[in-house]
């Protein structure tokens, strides 16, 4: 396993559980990963020393978990040495990587999507911004760790933004802005053939009725609700396997998990981006739902046998908070001691560590700005929420915040 956020111990906890794992290694984990994996330091953008691990352990399969190792070309090398890996060759991976690339993929294959321009100069960004009305939105073109997005209100604003934005990768999309209710819908890929996994709905900004700057995701939850058949079959039909199509005619076959990040406006749903890998903190609340086997969508997406999978979930609800650092998302108070990690979880709640590390006195100790996901299920998510809530509030750390509002348009639907 390739990563050590909160998304990379659920996923080594689902693969704990898979009858036909073993064992696990993850590079380079983190103090929650350490009691499921043996976990060895690791540069995850430095293909190089990736395959120092690899060679060292020489695992009969490679997870890769975050984007970074999936954009620096990581599946590629594997597939070099002949090691079974899940998740896009770096070609594929562009539909992450690069916003420039996927807004002309989506335009040639006709997948519904915002009107947009990209902008390489300030004069050109000056010159296409008019033409946008206001709120914009502004993206970084490459990787920026779910914060590369401004949604500027003023012209003022959107200048501002493209300067800032500009110097990250030398280009900008400007897109139109959006109206409705975000949705992350998760598709299998085999290079082939989508199906579908299941949805989940993330909270991007720190502050709660979603107020402030925007985040890595400060929670989400995932029903049922969420993905009525009808939905399912339209994403599927208009939006994943068009994609998967697409890269297959163009030479670049799409392996692994595609995050669809869907905006559902009055005029259909649309795609706002792509993430070519499993979301963070959809995965905590999504493993925790999954009736399937995780080696079985793995193997099915690596052996090109997607069509034959029917991903079975729970029926009922799953939630995930995340608890974060003093100063999260601009800074993270890094070697805080963390309490009350050693309490008896009730059945159905999972603690997943994002940013965590052990000091040298063995206490486990903040170590980024996401520090823990608190995750739950139940038969509703009120009641799922009830779980992960009663269960954050035994932890504690200085300067630990979250939302106390996960789910809130589930609810007042409700």
């Amino acid at each position: 396993m390739i990563g050590g956020g909160g998304r990379e111990h659920a996923l080594c906890w689902a693969l704990r559980r898979s009858q036909r794992v073993t064992d696990v290694v993850c590079a380079p984990g983190n103090a929650g990963i350490a009691a499921l994996a043996t976990c060895i330091p690791v540069q995850q953008d430095d293909v190089a020393d990736m395959l120092r691990v690899v060679d060292e352990v020489q695992p009969q399969l490679v997870v890769v978990g975050p984007e970074v190792p999936l954009a620096a070309g990581i599946v590629d090398a594997l597939a070099a040495r002949g090691i079974r890996a899940f998740g896009p060759t770096q070609a594929a991976a562009q539909l992450e990587s690069s916003k420039a690339f996927t807004k002309d993929f989506l335009n040639r294959h006709n997948i519904p999507t915002a009107h947009s321009v990209t902008v390489t100069t300030m004069d050109a960004a000056r010159e296409a911004l008019p033409r946008f009305s206001l709120p914009v939105v502004l993206k970084a073109d490459g990787l920026a760790a779910g914060k590369g997005v401004v949604i500027a209100t003023t012209p003022a604003e959107a200048d501002g933004a493209v300067e800032e934005l500009l110097p990250m990768n030398g280009s900008v999309v400007i897109e139109e802005f959006l109206e409705g209710e975000e949705l992350s819908f998760f598709a299998l890929c085999d290079g082939t053939h989508a199906v579908a996994i299941a949805a989940a709905q993330d909270h991007k900004r720190i502050g709660e009725g979603d107020t402030g700057p925007n985040t890595g995701g400060m929670g989400a939850y995932s029903t049922d609700a969420l993905l009525p058949d009808e939905l399912r079959t339209w994403l599927l039909q208009h939006v994943a396997q068009p994609t998967v199509d697409g890269m297959k005619a163009e030479g670049t076959p799409f392996k692994g998990v595609l995050f669809c990040g869907i905006m559902l406006t009055a005029d259909g749903p649309k795609v706002l981006e792509f993430n070519t890998r499993w979301g963070d903190p959809e995965t905590q609340a999504i493993l925790l739902r999954m009736e399937t086997d995780v080696m079985d969508l793995i193997d099915a997406s690596i052996d090109g046998t997607a069509h034959a999978l029917q991903v079975k979930m729970k029926p009922g609800a799953s939630v995930c908070v995340i608890l974060a650092s003093a100063g999260y998302p601009a800074s993270a108070e890094k070697d805080v001691v963390i309490h009350g990690l050693d309490a008896t979880l009730p059945a159905g709640v999972e603690v997943f560590h994002s940013g965590t590390a052990l000091n040298a006195e063995g206490e486990t100790v903040t170590a980024g700005g996401r520090v823990l996901g608190v995750t739950a299920a139940s038969d509703n998510l009120r009641r799922a929420l009830g779980k992960a809530y009663d269960a954050l509030a035994g932890i504690s750390f200085r300067g630990m915040q979250f939302r106390r509002d996960i789910g809130w348009r589930a609810l007042k639907r409700e």
